[in-house]
This record gives structure tokens, C-alpha cells and sequence, in this order.
């Protein structure tokens, strides 16, 4: 799934925040460019739901943003969120079985394997909300209520630019505490912290990009057993296609500069999976 081994990741947990744990980065290049990829290119399409279904109804945004050749900013920007599996409903803040669709299994198996390393056996993710952030977006304070079994961990993977992620207690006089995420890596919200409130107040453009370091990334792993994925082979070509320059600079590109106007300079973060 991009992930590096195990046992080189470091995982730290918070004295002020229970329940709150941080892996920082275990994925490999090749993986951060397979989940980017996805956010943006096949997590917006339909039957996903996104921000944009009120105003516009596309069934491939992406391919829509470069459907004349060149990027269309103006669409490219009104891409918010996209819900994946029980789709939320921001109105009445509840999930519902008449809403919904197919769970990825790519990412069902990403949070599997995140699971079983933390010692949650019985996990199994059905629904998720993918952010798009700009350089300029935050998120208010907020906390996540809607889901009905609230004992379950909520993670929450970074790719792209950084965000300064502030989270504090379950009332809003707690004073908050500030942790910078960098791509790839990935909070877990579990115990206290699940119904703790939490925010983005800042996306910082990083000076490194992690996902192009990608010395020794091939995979050729075809003794790797799956759980949710049914064509092991198809997921390992899609991941080794994001080698290709041809197959990754419109991505890459979209990570960091899309385009000056003004001199103002487009980022965009992933978030909150």
C-alpha cells in the first residue's frame, strides 16, 4: 500500500492530548504519489459526492479541469471535498444507509493495514472525507459526532503541502496545542482525543517534496497477501505508473505551482481521509 516497513516507523503519542498518536511518514515515495494521485484524479469522480454536485453535477472532475489542455483554475479551486463510502450529510450531520456507495479498497486496505498495527483488529473504515486545501484555507474548531460508533479511532492521512493541525479538549475553553503534519504523515484520534475539537488554522508550502525521492520505489512484491483488494497485479501497476514523468508531472505540477495569476501561487493539501 506505499508503506514502508513497520518496524522503521516512529510513532509518538501525546502526554496533553490521550488518546491522540502521530506516525510520522511511512510511506515510501512511490506511495505518496499513488494516494495523491487518487485524491485527485479517482476519489472526485462519481458516484463519490463532492462540493461542487450543488452548483455543477461532473462525473469526472479532474479529467474536467484539463478537458481544453490546460488547467481551469477557476474549477480547480472550487473543489472542497469529496465523501467517499456513507456519504455525510452536512445538514443533518448523520450518516444514513440510503447514502452511500462503494468503499475504495485500496484505501479500506490502506486503513487496514494502519489498524492492525495500532492493535484495533475488529477496524473496518466505510466512510471517509477527502479535503482539498489551498494555500489560504483553514478549517474552524469542530469535533467529529456524526458517526455512531464513536469508540472507533478516526485517522486522518496528509499529503502535499504541510498544515499547521491545532486540537484541544471537548469544550472549546481548553487552550489548544499546535502540531505541524507533513506529507505523509498520519494523526489517529482515539479515546479522549476522538471527541476532542480540532482545526487547521495554517497550510505552510513545504520546501521539500517527499513524494519525489523515489530511488529504488519499483514494486515486485507479488507475495503481498490483501484483505479487501481484489487485483493485487492491477494495484501494483497503478502505483508503478506514477515513475513515469509522463504519467506524474500533471499531479506533481498540481501539488505545487498550477498556475501565477497576480503572483499569487496555488497549493493544495490533502487531508482528513
Amino acid at each position: 500500500m506505499g508503506l514502508k516497513p513497520a518496524n522503521e516507523w516512529k510513532t509518538y503519542k501525546f502526554v496533553h492530548h490521550p488518546g491522540l498518536m502521530l506516525i510520522k511518514n511511512p510511506f515510501t515515495s512511490l506511495g505518496q504519489r499513488y494516494w495523491i494521485r487518487k485524491c485527485l484524479e479517482q476519489y472526485s469522480r462519481k458516484p463519490n459526492k463532492t462540493n461542487i454536485d450543488i452548483e455543477i453535477i461532473l462525473n469526472d472532475w479532474w479529467k474536467e479541469c484539463y478537458r481544453k489542455g490546460e488547467c481551469d483554475l477557476k474549477l480547480l479551486k472550487k473543489m472542497r471535498w469529496t465523501t467517499l463510502g456513507y456519504h455525510h450529510n452536512w445538514d443533518t450531520k448523520i450518516y444514513s444507509e440510503d447514502n452511500k456507495s462503494v468503499f475504495p479498497e485500496d484505501l479500506g486496505e490502506l486503513c487496514d493495514c494502519i489498524a492492525q498495527y495500532l492493535g484495533y483488529e475488529d477496524f473496518k473504515a466505510e466512510a471517509a472525507i477527502v479535503n482539498y486545501y489551498h494555500l489560504s484555507s483553514t478549517l474552524s474548531a469542530h469535533t467529529d459526532h456524526s458517526e455512531i460508533n464513536l469508540e472507533a479511532p478516526l485517522f486522518s492521512f496528509s499529503f502535499g503541502q504541510s498544515a499547521i493541525f491545532l486540537i484541544g479538549g471537548r469544550e472549546k475553553s481548553v487552550t489548544p496545542s499546535a502540531i505541524l503534519l507533513e506529507s505523509g504523515d498520519i494523526a489517529i484520534m482515539s479515546k479522549e482525543a476522538r471527541l476532542s475539537y480540532h482545526a487547521v488554522q495554517k497550510i505552510v508550502a513545504t520546501a521539500s517534496e517527499p513524494w519525489n525521492n523515489l530511488e529504488n520505489s519499483l514494486i515486485d512484491d507479488k507475495t503481498i497477501t490483501f484483505k479487501y483488494i481484489t487485483d493485487k497485479q492491477q494495484l501494483i501497476c497503478d502505483m508503478n505508473n506514477n515513475i513515469d514523468k509522463n504519467e506524474w508531472n500533471l499531479f506533481g505540477n498540481s501539488l505545487k505551482v498550477l498556475k501565477e495569476d497576480n503572483n499569487c501561487r496555488i497549493y493544495l493539501v490533502l487531508l482528513a481521509l
